[in-house]
Protein backbone atom coordinates (compact mmCIF):
# COMPACT_ATOMS: atom_id res chain seq x y z
CA UNK A 1 0.00 0.00 0.00
CA UNK A 2 1.60 2.95 -0.84
CA UNK A 3 1.33 6.34 1.07
CA UNK A 4 -0.73 9.46 -0.22
CA UNK A 5 1.32 12.27 -0.42
CA UNK A 6 0.33 14.97 2.40
CA UNK A 7 -0.73 18.27 1.98
CA UNK A 8 2.13 20.62 3.37
CA UNK A 9 -0.82 22.64 5.95
CA UNK A 10 -2.80 18.87 6.52
CA UNK A 11 -1.77 18.32 10.19
CA UNK A 12 -0.93 14.37 11.12
CA UNK A 13 -2.76 13.11 13.61
CA UNK A 14 0.44 11.60 15.24
CA UNK A 15 2.33 14.91 15.03
CA UNK A 16 -0.20 16.62 17.03
CA UNK A 17 -0.08 17.02 21.01
CA UNK A 18 -2.32 18.75 23.08
CA UNK A 19 -1.84 22.20 24.56
CA UNK A 20 -0.41 22.13 28.01
CA UNK A 21 -2.97 23.97 30.30
CA UNK A 22 0.55 24.83 32.19
CA UNK A 23 2.50 27.53 31.22
CA UNK A 24 6.27 27.31 32.55
CA UNK A 25 9.31 28.51 32.10
CA UNK A 26 12.39 26.32 30.81
CA UNK A 27 13.54 25.37 33.46
CA UNK A 28 17.44 25.91 32.40
CA UNK A 29 16.52 29.68 31.61
CA UNK A 30 15.53 30.05 35.19
CA UNK A 31 17.70 28.22 37.59
CA UNK A 32 19.48 30.49 40.43
CA UNK A 33 21.30 30.09 43.31
CA UNK A 34 18.55 31.94 45.30
CA UNK A 35 14.48 32.63 44.83
CA UNK A 36 15.13 36.02 44.49
CA UNK A 37 17.79 35.55 41.16
CA UNK A 38 14.95 32.68 39.62
CA UNK A 39 12.94 35.96 39.98
CA UNK A 40 14.90 38.26 38.46
CA UNK A 41 15.45 35.52 35.36
CA UNK A 42 11.73 35.08 35.50
CA UNK A 43 11.48 38.62 34.81
CA UNK A 44 13.87 39.05 31.98
CA UNK A 45 12.07 35.92 30.49
CA UNK A 46 8.69 37.62 30.69
CA UNK A 47 10.33 41.28 29.32
CA UNK A 48 11.99 39.60 26.32
CA UNK A 49 8.99 37.34 25.19
CA UNK A 50 6.32 40.02 25.91
CA UNK A 51 6.97 41.64 22.64
CA UNK A 52 7.21 45.23 23.80
CA UNK A 53 9.99 47.41 24.99
CA UNK A 54 10.67 47.85 28.79
CA UNK A 55 10.36 51.62 28.59
CA UNK A 56 6.82 50.64 27.04
CA UNK A 57 5.91 48.20 29.81
CA UNK A 58 7.47 50.32 32.54
CA UNK A 59 5.05 52.81 31.27
CA UNK A 60 2.01 50.39 31.02
CA UNK A 61 3.08 49.13 34.63
CA UNK A 62 2.81 53.29 35.55
CA UNK A 63 -0.42 53.23 34.45
CA UNK A 64 -1.82 50.27 36.09
CA UNK A 65 -0.53 50.61 39.69
CA UNK A 66 -1.00 55.01 39.88
CA UNK A 67 2.68 55.27 41.01
CA UNK A 68 6.03 55.45 38.69
CA UNK A 69 7.54 52.55 37.27
CA UNK A 70 10.60 53.51 35.45
CA UNK A 71 12.52 51.23 32.98
CA UNK A 72 15.96 51.33 35.06
CA UNK A 73 13.71 50.05 38.25
CA UNK A 74 12.63 47.49 35.47
CA UNK A 75 16.03 46.59 34.41
CA UNK A 76 17.11 46.09 37.64
CA UNK A 77 13.77 43.93 38.59
CA UNK A 78 15.44 42.14 35.43
CA UNK A 79 19.37 41.63 36.51
CA UNK A 80 20.44 38.82 38.41
CA UNK A 81 23.07 40.92 40.18
CA UNK A 82 21.05 43.38 41.66
CA UNK A 83 20.12 41.35 45.33
CA UNK A 84 19.15 44.86 46.41
CA UNK A 85 16.17 45.29 44.05
CA UNK A 86 13.94 42.64 44.21
CA UNK A 87 10.23 43.11 42.34
CA UNK A 88 7.39 43.92 45.32
CA UNK A 89 4.29 41.61 44.90
CA UNK A 90 2.39 44.76 43.79
CA UNK A 91 4.77 45.20 41.11
CA UNK A 92 4.76 41.74 39.87
CA UNK A 93 0.99 41.80 39.74
CA UNK A 94 1.56 44.80 37.36
CA UNK A 95 4.05 42.95 35.72
CA UNK A 96 1.55 40.12 35.25
CA UNK A 97 -1.50 42.62 34.39
CA UNK A 98 0.56 44.30 31.47
CA UNK A 99 2.01 40.80 29.92
CA UNK A 100 -0.50 38.53 30.99
CA UNK A 101 2.55 36.27 31.14
CA UNK A 102 1.32 33.32 34.09
CA UNK A 103 4.75 31.66 34.15
CA UNK A 104 5.56 34.28 36.70
CA UNK A 105 2.59 32.69 38.95
CA UNK A 106 3.63 29.36 37.88
CA UNK A 107 7.47 29.45 38.85
CA UNK A 108 6.38 30.47 42.43
CA UNK A 109 3.18 28.04 42.56
CA UNK A 110 5.26 24.77 41.12
CA UNK A 111 7.98 25.53 43.84
CA UNK A 112 5.09 24.77 46.76
CA UNK A 113 3.66 21.67 44.35
CA UNK A 114 0.86 23.64 42.81
CA UNK A 115 0.09 24.60 39.45
CA UNK A 116 -1.64 27.76 37.66
CA UNK A 117 -4.15 26.97 35.44
CA UNK A 118 -7.10 28.85 33.47
CA UNK A 119 -9.90 28.92 35.01
CA UNK A 120 -11.91 26.94 32.02
CA UNK A 121 -10.18 24.00 32.76
CA UNK A 122 -11.46 23.89 36.44
CA UNK A 123 -14.96 21.57 35.57
CA UNK A 124 -12.78 19.27 33.61
CA UNK A 125 -10.38 18.77 36.80
CA UNK A 126 -13.76 18.44 39.31
CA UNK A 127 -14.75 16.27 37.12
CA UNK A 128 -11.98 13.96 36.96
CA UNK A 129 -11.50 14.40 40.96
CA UNK A 130 -15.60 12.98 40.86
CA UNK A 131 -14.65 9.90 38.64
CA UNK A 132 -11.65 8.75 41.02
CA UNK A 133 -14.07 9.61 43.91
CA UNK A 134 -16.88 7.52 42.06
CA UNK A 135 -14.07 4.38 41.42
CA UNK A 136 -12.95 4.31 45.13
CA UNK A 137 -16.46 4.39 45.95
CA UNK A 138 -17.34 1.15 43.29
CA UNK A 139 -14.46 -0.66 44.73
CA UNK A 140 -15.52 -0.13 48.24
CA UNK A 141 -19.07 -1.41 46.84
CA UNK A 142 -17.48 -4.19 44.93
CA UNK A 143 -15.70 -4.95 48.18
CA UNK A 144 -18.95 -5.45 50.68
CA UNK A 145 -20.43 -7.19 47.56
CA UNK A 146 -17.98 -9.65 47.87
CA UNK A 147 -18.39 -9.73 51.82
CA UNK A 148 -22.09 -10.42 51.41
CA UNK A 149 -21.69 -13.45 49.14
CA UNK A 150 -19.58 -14.93 51.39
CA UNK A 151 -21.90 -15.25 54.06
CA UNK A 152 -20.77 -11.65 55.76
CA UNK A 153 -17.57 -13.57 57.68
CA UNK A 154 -14.39 -11.87 57.77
Amino acid sequence: MTKRPRHRDQMDLLDWRPASPVAAYVPERVKASTVARMLSKAVSETLKACGRSRADVAKAMTDYLGEAVTENVLNAYASESRDDLIISITRLDALLGVTKDRRLLELLAARHGWAVIERRHLPAIEMAELLETRAEMDRAIEFQRRLLKAGGNQ
